[in-house]
């Protein structure tokens, strides 16, 4: 049997199973939904064919024909389109990239109404990928794709009715451990194991309160229960990290997060359930190291002279955010001589605290502006009389600057008696799953690659600055 007739009785039994689906829907229409008939239509075929396809030839079964699976993307069938991406440029906006592939002024502009319904374009961003899908490489472009984010995507049709709609992928979600030992910094014990840096933020968000990160000892062990966020199969974010634990010589520390929706008691607890969050946080940036403390007799490094530090210097790269560590409204930002730009906040009667040096203000804070705590209020620099990149950070207890790490505040209030039963059934699930994480002692000198974006190891940033206010 050749190829053609081969080709002929498929056809054939096709044409005969469609019959015998019609012939079926017709005696049982009122029996069966649409959907009922799609499955019955399948089923027919499928029984049809297996039972037949040893008939075609002696040792050939349709089974034995290669079924090609086209390969999706952004909803279309890729392997029937003409694929190109290129790079968004700085200053590029939508109208733009709809001039770039010929699209006339009425039909942009109508175009980039229609987007404006969908998302907000002001949030497109200079280096992200723009995908261009035409059906003929002659001719013009018929889609461009947009990912904001790996949770989402954005087509907009350059033809037709130029419609443009957003579509959000499909989430699934997995709970996984991770657990380590301290041989240096918080950082290498993370990487080391494979952990992502998003991870060690997340870690540090749940213990800020408990841990100075800023002074870990070696030999301590962290475990973690996190939720891993995948896209068709691959990671793509952290979630929440849902239980944490860390081990120091003589104290075991426990966060557990309670969610309650979208209430003030959502938020990191102890196992007793008191809330972790006593206040202030322990610092006003991540990732950074304590360059200067206070000291009331500090020899200054450049005047040579003793003379009283009121703040705690912490050293981090240009640009590193710095946060609120505590609710409140700012009572000044601006700029001295000796401070740079700073910003002071009021947290409550008895408290202020005040962050100097800044590269920069984040948008929208002056005085008068309330920020919550972890807000980003103000980016790393050394403006003012600083020789290098650091925040200088003074705290105020009753009108007078101290030393806040060696302050000890009351505990917070603790969960309500109605809520307890439910944050014990959480917690009372999540401690197995701490205790089944291990930490393992990774030896450095087997560590052959060092990480990509490592932070480097910085210089102690010495300060030269007044006692201004």
């Amino acid at each position: 049997m050749d190829l053609i007739e081969l080709s002929t009785r498929l056809r054939e039994r096709a044409t005969r199973a469609k019959r015998i689906t019609a012939i079926y829907w017709h005696r049982n229409r009122r029996l069966f939904s649409w959907m009922g008939i799609a499955v019955v239509a399948l089923a027919t075929l499928g029984g049809f064919y297996s039972q037949q396809e040893e008939e075609i030839q002696p040792g050939i079964a349709l089974s034995s024909f290669p079924v090609t699976i086209p390969t999706m993307g952004w909803g279309f069938a890729l392997d029937t389109l003409q694929v190109r991406e290129s790079l968004i440029a700085n200053g590029e906006s939508l109208s733009d990239l709809l001039s770039a592939h010929q699209l006339d002024g009425d039909r942009a502009y109508q175009l980039i109404t229609n987007a404006g319904e969908v998302f907000d374009l002001r949030t497109m961003r200079a280096g992200k990928p723009i995908v261009a899908l035409s059906k003929d490489s002659t001719q013009a472009i018929d889609y461009l794709v947009y990912e904001p984010s790996a949770y989402e995507y954005i087509v907009f049709e350059l033809k037709d009715d130029l419609s443009v709609w957003k579509t959000e992928r499909e989430v699934s979600t997995q709970t996984q451990v991770a657990a380590g030992i301290i041989e240096g910094s918080l950082w290498n014990a993370m990487i080391d194991r494979g952990y992502s840096f998003e991870l060690t933020s997340k870690m540090e968000d749940a213990l800020q309160w408990s841990i100075d990160f800023h002074h870990l000892q070696k030999d301590e062990e962290f475990r973690l229960v996190y939720e891993q966020d995948y896209i068709e199969g691959e990671p793509v974010a952290v979630g929440q990290v849902i239980a944490a634990e860390y081990r120091t010589a003589d104290t075991v520390f426990h966060s557990i997060f309670f969610d309650n929706g979208a209430t003030e008691e959502t938020g990191y607890y102890d196992l007793t359930g008191k809330p972790m969050n006593a206040g202030f946080l322990r610092a006003p940036v991540k990732y950074a190291r304590i360059s200067s403390y206070y000291n009331l007799n500090r020899l200054h490094p450049v005047l040579k002279c003793r003379r009283p530090h009121f703040g705690t210097d912490y050293a981090a790269p240009y640009g590193t955010p710095i946060i609120a560590v505590g609710n409140g409204v700012v009572t000044r930002a601006g700029y001295t001589k000796g401070n740079g730009n700073f910003v002071k906040i009021r947290h409550n009667e008895t408290h202020e605290t005040q962050y100097l040096h800044m590269q920069k203000f984040a948008a929208g804070i002056k005085v008068g502006t309330q920020v919550h705590q972890g807000q980003v209020i103000g980016y790393v620099g050394s403006t003012g009389l600083a020789t290098g990149p650091h925040v200088c950070f003074r705290f105020w207890q009753n009108g007078k600057q101290v030393n806040h790490l060696k302050l000890r505040f009351p505990p917070a209030k603790p969960l309500a008696d109605t809520l307890m039963p439910k944050f014990e059934a959480i917690r009372d699930a999540l401690l197995p799953q701490l205790k089944a994480a291990q930490p393992v002692k990774i030896d450095r000198e087997e560590v052959v690659e060092t990480p990509e974006g490592e932070a480097a190891d910085l210089d102690p940033a010495e300060e030269v600055e007044t006692n201004n206010t």
